[in-house]
């Protein structure tokens, strides 16, 4: 299929399929590193290098149980390696950020995954990778609440820890959450799996068993066909146990970025090469304008980004600014207009 029928059908599948989200940045020490956006990178000839994974979710959309077992359940649909990595230190906390907000209706779990790469994750074959779960929340008794709503109340954040002891090298960090509103019904599981290169450094010899991705779930698991619409429920978080020592969560708490920091090419040295700080220091829990970064596909040295020409709150060049139901930005960036396409779809083009 071509890039401008796959255009279509993706406009087309707004109408049917409504959005829910994407991790933005992530947020290490204070760095924040960027992310891919589908729902612009997509329709760009020349996108920016980070280290997420590309995908063909251009709706925000998700992976249904039915294709739990295929390759799109390991990095979303299409998956395919980001260009660049993070450096982060064994033991280091990341805070990982969705956007928009999660729906308050998408109860579930969130989990995280590292699967080693051997070589550089910025080339390794997907069906390759083993993950092993380093952590897993569910429902919490004791709060009364879903793993994803805690993440809803730490400003759409989830806070995973790289294990202390693991074995320095290269991984893809894989970041879920899992909505259970239609868990009731086959098929009706939602799952959002969004991956992450990472250089991991330290002194550590850890490097726990995996499985590979389209082996991490069935349909038919108690943890993917459930009905959370009950007192109090009894939730098995899927897919296999955790590695020796970790936690099913963290205790979360919001992390603030006060420098920014492009993505590391392979060979590039190691990432938070002179991170750049904000024009001015930020007041504790202040979020730092423009911390979502435009990477540079020659150089890893790091660089500020300026807030959008249209304001902090204005959309990027090719990403989504109305329709129906549209609670986002409508105020494109410098350089692009909002222009109607259907009903439910407008774009900044």
């Amino acid at each position: 299929m071509s890039k401008t029928s796959t255009l279509l059908a993706g406009l087309t599948g707004a109408a049917l399929v409504a959005a829910h989200g994407h991790v933005s940045h992530i947020v290490v020490n204070g760095v924040s590193y960027e992310n891919y956006d589908p729902t612009s990178y997509f329709y760009q000839p020349n996108p920016p290098t980070v280290i997420g994974w590309a995908t063909t979710q251009q709706d925000n959309g998700f992976v249904e149980p039915n294709n739990v077992g295929t390759s799109d359940i390991i990095c979303h649909r299409s998956g395919a390696p980001g260009g660049g990595h993070a450096t982060v230190a064994a033991g280091d906390k990341i805070s990982i950020v969705w956007d928009p907000e999660w729906p308050e209706s998408h109860i579930g779990p969130v989990i995280d995954y590292l699967a080693a790469c051997d070589g550089d994750c910025e080339s390794v074959s997907k069906e390759s990778l083993k993950f092993f779960k380093i952590d897993g929340a569910g429902y919490d008794k004791t709060a009364g609440r879903w793993a994803a709503d805690a993440l809803r109340a730490n400003g759409n954040s989830w806070l995973v820890q790289i294990p202390s002891d693991l074995k320095a090298g290269n991984y893809v960090l894989r970041h879920e959450i899992i909505a259970l509103h239609g868990g009731g019904s086959p098929n009706g599981t939602q799952a959002y799996p969004q991956c992450i290169n990472l250089r991991v450094t330290g002194s550590g010899s850890a490097l726990p068993a995996g499985v590979p991705g389209p082996s991490l779930y069935t349909a038919s698991d108690a943890g993917i066909l459930f009905n959370p619409y009950v007192p109090s429920p009894n939730y098995p978080v899927p897919g296999p146990a955790l590695i020796a020592g970790a936690a099913s969560s963290i205790a979360q708490s919001k992390s603030v970025a006060t420098a920014t920091a492009s993505a590391t090419v392979p060979g590039g040295g190691g990432a938070n090469p002179n991170p750049t700080p904000a024009s001015s220091t930020p007041a504790a829990g202040t979020p730092v304008p423009g911390t979502t970064l435009r990477t540079s596909t020659s150089t890893a040295a790091a660089q500020t980004t300026p807030p959008p020409t249209g304001g902090s709150s204005a959309q990027t060049k090719y990403g989504q600014c109305g329709g129906s139901g549209w609670a986002g930005p409508t105020a494109c960036a410098a350089g692009s207009s909002c222009t109607v396409l259907n009903d439910w779809y407008a774009q900044c083009v």
